[in-house]
């Protein structure tokens, strides 16, 4: 059976389990509880016949044997029980809840769509792409919020194949939702090096990958997708449940790709003496952080910055406010500029995040040691934002929308690039070159480390294309797109105002 029937297969009961009040993530939950139960089931029986973490009272076979009110009531105290222990088995199913509300419902769910598969004989493509399939479809139900944990693979596969992780690196997301960035990131390595080793295997499998993941829910759906992909084993938990920013952990990484959370700036809401509600900012104070702010995303990118190994490489998405914010965003910046190597920003159109109102780029950088010089150079932009339309269901980003990008990286070596734009007023050393992306209309462009430490705040914020749309009226695109647009910015603006009300409102 392909990915795409058992995608369908699982999903067309949820349409069912829908009636009953079960949303899209409450079920991609439930799935994950029986898959786990059914896999270490087959992983006891011959060939591989392994010991199973499962205590056999609650053990898959044990669902098998009962039916109604019996098989509810057992299945409730399984999820209770898994929860409480330790290692992957509390990862998967701790704060577990039966969302089921018809006995017969969570039977023919047992019995018929997760009994009738061999799912450890099943490729890890087709079962972790099947569990993919599951998380993309939960992410576009938008009343959800699931969407907020789900960046689009075609980004993660373009960012992956720019950064090219390596055998024996070690790779990190501190903000790694339902795990895109680490999957792919082990599915770059196997791809690329098919001669692996027996150690190299075991030590992608359980060495290469850590994240980290605020929300238990989002943890546990993590946790699941990468052991369909074959990552972690009960001896080894790749997912740490914790906010990544209240603490230095202490471990340090070649690669780090992340997209954390956008939103408010952090605050914690405080009942006072009669009832009085307020709201305090929650600043991050850590001695290995440049400065102290209450913006989660200046903070992420500080602590990517702590978490890498000398020389090691990140790649992180940011808002724009990230860019050209003052205060402590232009701090931040300027130490990034000079104590960091800033290479690349890659500028992300809207209607690409299920979330809306996002403004979002990609800042990619090397961690370098103390010197009195700044490390940056050139900082190299992309620009695939002025004059790209996107939306998500009528034009969905494609991994070759990203091809010009990955091109003009250069991953096999940055520091040969080539600029695509060139002011045609001013003298160039070769001649220019032709066709379209070429000249004025070119999206690669360099900027010196002068150039950008003499701007404003040190911002970041950089356009040099003309937008199109304001002096060709019959280049418009499509109305939805325009509307999706008009909306997407709004809700950028009504975003931008929440963090100043509230940034007012934690002073008062």
């Amino acid at each position: 059976m392909n990915t795409a029937t058992i995608v369908q297969k699982l999903w067309n009961y949820c349409n069912v389990l829908r009636d009953d009040g079960m949303s899209y993530g409450d079920y991609v939950e439930q799935l994950t509880y029986l898959l786990f139960l059914k896999m270490a089931d087959e992983r006891s029986r011959p060939p591989y016949s392994q010991p199973s973490p499962v205590p056999d009272f609650y053990a898959w076979p044990s669902l098998l044997e009962k039916d109604g009110d019996v098989l509810f009531d057992h299945y409730r105290h399984a999820l209770e029980n898994l929860g409480s222990r330790p290692g992957l088995l509390g990862l998967i199913f701790g704060k577990a809840q039966n969302k089921f509300q018809d006995p017969a419902k969570l039977r023919r769910l047992v019995v018929d769509l997760i009994g009738k598969e061999q799912w450890v004989s099943m490729s890890a493509d087709v079962k972790g792409d099947a569990y993919e399939g599951l998380l993309e479809k939960n992410a576009q139900d938008t009343k959800s919020g699931a969407g907020q944990y789900f960046t689009p693979r075609p980004l993660i596969q373009a960012i992956v194949d720019v950064m090219a992780p390596k055998p024996g690196e070690t790779v990190s997301d501190p903000a790694c939702g339902t795990g895109g960035f680490l999957l792919a990131a082990h599915d770059y390595v196997v791809k690329h090096n098919p001669s692996l080793t027996k150690p190299q295997k075991t030590k992608l499998k359980e060495e290469t990958f850590k994240g980290w993941e605020l929300v238990q829910a989002t943890a546990r759906l993590c946790a699941m997708n990468m052991l369909l992909h074959g990552i972690g084993s009960q001896e080894f938990e790749p997912i740490v449940v914790n906010d990544s920013l209240a603490a230095d952990p202490g471990d340090r990484f070649d690669v780090i790709l992340t997209n954390p959370p956008f939103g408010k700036k952090s605050s914690t809401t405080i009942v006072g003496e009669e009832g009085k509600v307020s709201k305090e900012r929650d600043v991050v104070e850590r001695g290995d952080f440049w400065t102290t702010t209450s913006n989660k995303q200046l903070n992420f990118v500080q602590h990517v910055k702590t978490l890498l190994k000398q020389n090691g490489r990140a790649a992180v998405v940011v808002p724009d406010n990230v860019l050209f914010e003052g205060g402590a965003g232009e701090t931040i910046r300027r130490k990034l500029l000079a104590e960091c190597d800033v290479h690349t920003l890659l500028r992300l159109p809207t209607g690409l995040f299920y979330a809306q109102g996002v403004k979002a780029n990609v800042l990619f950088f090397d961690k370098k040691p103390a010197a009195e010089t700044p490390w940056t150079r050139k900082l190299w932009i992309y620009d695939l934002r002025t004059n790209m339309h996107f939306t998500l269901k009528t034009n969905p980003l494609q991994r070759e929308d990203l091809d010009e990008f990955v091109q003009g990286y250069n991953p096999a070596n940055r520091h040969d690039r080539k600029a695509t734009w060139f002011d045609e007023n001013l003298p160039h050393p070769s001649p220019l070159p032709e066709g379209e992306g070429m000249g004025r209309t070119g999206r690669w462009r360099a900027y010196a480390y002068e150039e950008l430490i003499a701007r404003d705040k040190a911002s970041l914020d950089i356009f040099w294309l003309k937008d199109d749309s304001l002096s060709d009226s019959d280049n418009l695109p499509a109305p939805e797109v325009i509307a999706a647009e008009i909306v997407d910015d709004l809700e950028a603006a009504l975003e931008q105002f929440r963090l100043i009300a509230a940034e007012a409102e934690a002073r008062l």
